[in-house]
């Protein structure tokens, strides 16, 4: 489970560079709750980084994550990250979010597209970026409109954080990436 044999099968299955940018957002916050929480990072990481490997092959549900989770089991990925990774879709009912990791990634997912797409319009991108700025985003509807907002704010009630808190932790640790996320700061 190594991020260099996850990366490689993420891209095997993904071309869209953006989306490969999500998918290392969520990595890189359900790392740093991993981290917080005293749990394996490596393990954590794997679930963040893979939870949508399969979506451009297969975007309908409930196709994704099922392609997705018996390429993880032919691999040899662990039950618990390939069970993770089911929980995070709504529409898969038998799979409800149990441990603190499957709450953790359905908290990190929406909220991580959320704030890349509060940082893309702003020159300073993730620098400066704050729960308050991303809040006040979170109220326009027509902004980054396909969020839905309620997976935002039931994630954080499910996880048990605050919202403001998790929106910063979450800005923190994509902000330890942001030269892989194509979000530093424009040059001027």
């Amino acid at each position: 489970m190594s991020h260099d044999a996850n990366l490689a099968l993420v891209r095997e299955f993904t071309t869209s560079e953006s989306l490969i940018r999500h998918m290392l957002a969520v990595e890189a916050a359900v790392r740093a709750y991993a981290v917080k929480f005293g749990e394996d990072p490596e393990k954590w990481a794997t679930v963040g980084l893979l939870h949508d490997f399969d979506y451009e092959r297969w975007p309908n549900p409930p196709d994704h994550p099922l392609k997705g989770a018996q390429i993880l089991k032919e691999r040899g990925y662990p039950d618990d990250v390939i069970y993770a990774i089911k929980s995070h879709a709504d529409y898969l009912p038998d799979y409800p979010r149990v441990s603190r990791l499957d709450k953790t990634l359905y908290a990190c997912d929406e909220l991580c597209g959320f704030i890349t797409a509060c940082a893309l319009v702003r020159p300073q991108r993730l620098e400066g970026l704050d729960a308050k700025g991303v809040k006040k985003r979170l109220k326009q509807s027509t902004f980054a409109a396909a969020v839905k907002r309620e997976d935002i704010t039931n994630g954080a009630a499910d996880l048990g954080v605050d919202l403001d808190e998790h929106i910063n932790f979450c800005i923190a640790a994509m902000r330890t990436i942001a030269d892989e996320l194509a979000l530093l700061p424009k040059a001027e």
